[in-house]
């Protein structure tokens, strides 16, 4: 089994990102749905927005580029390159709020 270059992948899903009215993209590097253990690699260009959501196990956002907020309830916060943010348990959103690059690891 290759071992995944996120890198590579990031570069991928940025062009994919700016093709898509959306405006963004993402691609599973680890895990699925019937696993206890995901990682997703999350590509937003800047304004795009991930609507709130329920949370669907521990999770946190490891920031490698550009900056998000993270919204839920009264509480806001915000990372930058090579922050990791614990995301809350409650309902959240996702903003860019310049064109980013992610991973989301989340565990049930």
């Amino acid at each position: 089994m290759a071992n995944p270059n996120v890198h590579d992948m990031a570069r991928n899903l940025t062009e994919k990102a700016a093709s898509e009215d959306a405006g963004r993209a993402s691609h599973t590097l680890y895990g699925g749905h019937d696993k206890a253990l995901r990682q997703t690699l999350i590509v937003l260009q800047e304004g795009q927005e991930l609507a709130a959501h329920e949370s669907p196990g521990e999770a946190t956002l490891l920031v490698l580029e550009g900056r998000v907020r993270v919204s839920a309830g009264d509480g806001e916060w915000e990372g930058a390159d090579g922050d990791l943010v614990p995301m809350p348990p409650s309902r959240h959103s996702v903003a860019a709020l310049s064109d980013v690059v992610m991973l989301l690891t989340v565990v049930k």
